[in-house]
């Protein structure tokens, strides 16, 4: 559910403001507006600084996990640990850019073997230059008559069909051979590699300020946190709004309804406050919180990938939640690979931190257990067919098969779309009046005849067929709905011309909108086929040798297994998010909104 709102306005003198936002930064219930608030450079440099900040503390704590590190001393303070890192980060990346030049220029002057780069310029004083060129060595070979009537050429080294040679030469004489030429060489390959290998000393000599900077990772960390805070602190006080000469400054600000005494008591605490409060209005851009259940309250994970609901509106995500985890039961349809899911997420749960990860990991066990009881409803383990083993026998014809799968996806759909149509109805009549929503009462009462007219009549009910009255009553009702009362207020027969083109437009929507719903039948099928092809391969390819044959049979299995496991739990995650999104939310009149409900509040703790 979406939680309930209070708007406040704020009236503080300008004088007061930033002790006014200490306090209420300290009472932490309050999401001040701060709409077209535009960052300035000292904001900028913050941000920057923020995000470096928090770059810094990943980084070392992966230092911290790398095997045989130990961690030094803290510094006196997170900025000054920051500074440090940041000095010594900077200085270890130009050692290593400039270690990585030094090698690759030995490896460039490898084939020259060992000279002394001094007697090169003794020579250019000498009037006598030396040119560097490489060619092929077949190239070479052709013109190599042609080329030492002109200079004087001296090979120099072979590599892999390369050769290296010298053109002596007067210096600014032209020399023109179809060949590579190369920069004349300034040091040897094994005087590049000593100078890499003392640059590599200084990159350890730094090792020690890493090792106290990891040490004051958490200080690091409550640094950034601080910055942080300052920065919200200063893009609030910049978003107030002058009045009286710049005497007064007036603030929009949000409060949950249910902790607003609080709120309350603050603001008739503090001398010479006037402030309003009232409910949200439609035309206001009130900021959302959610409030579900504890199972609800896992999937808020999904919604997040697309928006949250717009304030007075309805929350879906307890309404999607069952379905996402049916579809994604229905996806991967294997009780094999729900089971290594459900340990997963269980992993997760236990060893993972505080916040997303034991959430996604709650999250992985309950879509795992829906994977794992869906396998045993089509019958299939790890690709392997449990009909065809001799305990499960007797529950070979309670399998569901192809047939049964494709139909089951269409029925789903229907029952889906049906469902967010009721749900339409319901947050149309609170928002706006019943009456808005007898159209899709229409489409509802339309959409039942049909389907009961196909079905109901195998289970007995020969008074729902097509063309009894009972079927006629309710299919011309949703019909008359649709078609005359689509537009509230206006002439029913204007209202026909208006209704025939939304039944074109409904009745090809919704045609397509069920067909989306195959999509689970087919991503269910392939993975089955696939973990299948797996298990032949591992018993075909195996060599017909002891011990090399059950190795082989495992390493095929783990490795097939593990491939066709991440793919279709990939499909199985995002497929049925698309059909939440797509399908569900448009039939159930969803509307977004862009603001989360962010109170304005102490972030370092004392």
């Amino acid at each position: 559910m979406i939680a309930k709102m209070s708007k406040y306005y704020f009236v503080v003198l300008a004088s007061q403001r930033e002790d006014f936002l200490a306090r209420l930064q300290e009472l932490g219930l309050v999401d001040v507006t701060t709409t077209g608030w535009e960052p300035q450079e000292e904001d900028r440099r913050l941000m920057s600084l923020i995000e470096k900040q928090r770059e810094a503390a990943a980084a070392l704590d992966k230092l911290k996990q790398k095997e045989g590190f130990v961690a030094g001393k803290p510094f006196a303070s997170g900025a000054e640990a920051y500074d440090k890192y940041a000095a010594a980060q900077s200085e270890v990346n130009a050692l290593n850019a400039e270690i990585a030049r030094l090698l690759k220029q030995a490896d460039e002057v490898r084939p020259w073997g060992e000279f002394d780069p001094q007697a090169l310029d003794n020579l250019a004083k000498e009037g006598v230059e030396l040119r560097f060129f490489s060619a092929y060595t077949n190239e070479l070979a052709k013109h190599r008559d042609e080329w030492e009537e002109k200079y004087v050429i001296h090979e120099v080294a072979e590599q892999n069909g390369t050769t290296f040679f010298v053109v002596v030469s007067r210096p600014g004489d032209e020399v023109l051979l179809d060949a590579q030429e190369l920069k004349a060489p300034r040091m040897t390959a094994a005087q590049a590699t000593q100078k890499a290998e003392e640059l590599e000393k200084e990159v350890r000599g730094w090792d020690g300020v890493f090792a106290d900077a990891a040490a004051s990772r958490d200080l690091i960390a409550a640094e950034a946190d601080r910055l942080t805070e300052q920065l919200q602190f200063r893009q609030v006080a910049e978003s107030g709004q002058s009045e009286a000469e710049g005497s007064l400054v007036v603030m929009e600000a949000w409060a949950e309804a249910d902790r607003s005494a609080e709120v309350d008591r603050m603001l008739e605490a503090y001398p010479g406050m006037v402030y309003m409060k009232e409910d949200p209005q439609p035309e206001d851009d009130t900021p959302i919180k959610l409030k579900n259940n504890r199972f609800a309250r896992l999937f808020e994970f999904i919604g997040d990938f697309y928006a949250l609901p717009k304030y007075g509106t309805m929350d879906l995500t307890p309404y999607f939640a069952p379905f996402y985890m049916l579809f994604f039961g229905f996806c991967l349809a294997d009780a094999g690979y729900g089971l290594v899911l459900a340990l997963g997420g269980l992993f997760l749960l236990l060893k993972g931190p505080e916040g997303v990860v034991k959430t996604v990991g709650k999250l992985t066990i309950l879509c795992g257990v829906a994977t794992i009881l869906f396998g045993f409803a089509v019958g299939s383990f790890f690709g392997i067919q449990l009909a065809n083993i001799p305990a499960f026998v007797r529950f070979k014809d309670s399998f569901l098969d192809a047939n049964n799968l494709f139909t089951f996806a269409l029925a789903i759909g229907v029952v889906q779309i049906l469902f967010a149509m009721v749900l339409k109805v319901i947050m149309t009549t609170r928002l706006y009046g019943f009456r808005y929503t007898l159209s899709t009462i229409g489409w509802i009462l339309v959409i039942l005849s049909g389907i009961g007219a196909m079905y109901l009549p195998d289970l007995g009910a020969e008074w729902f067929a097509v063309g009894t009255p009972a079927f006629y009553a309710v299919f011309g009702v949703g019909a008359f709905l649709m078609l005359f009362l689509n537009t509230p207020g206006k002439n029913p027969f204007i209202n026909l011309g208006t209704g025939l083109w939304d039944t074109y437009n409904n009745v090809t929507g919704l045609l397509g909108d069920v067909l989306s719903y195959i999509r689970l039948f087919a991503i269910g099928l392939s993975g089955g086929i696939l973990a299948q092809v797996f298990n032949s391969l591992a018993l075909g390819l195996s060599p017909d040798i002891p011990v090399l044959r059950e190795i082989c049979i495992v390493l095929i299995l783990l490795i097939g297994h593990g491939i066709n496991l991440f793919m279709s739990t990939l499909s199985s995650f995002v497929h049925p998010m698309r059909l939440t999104f797509v399908e569900f939310y448009k039939n159930a009149g969803f509307e977004a909104s862009m603001r989360p409900f962010k109170p304005f509040k102490k972030i370092v703790k004392q």
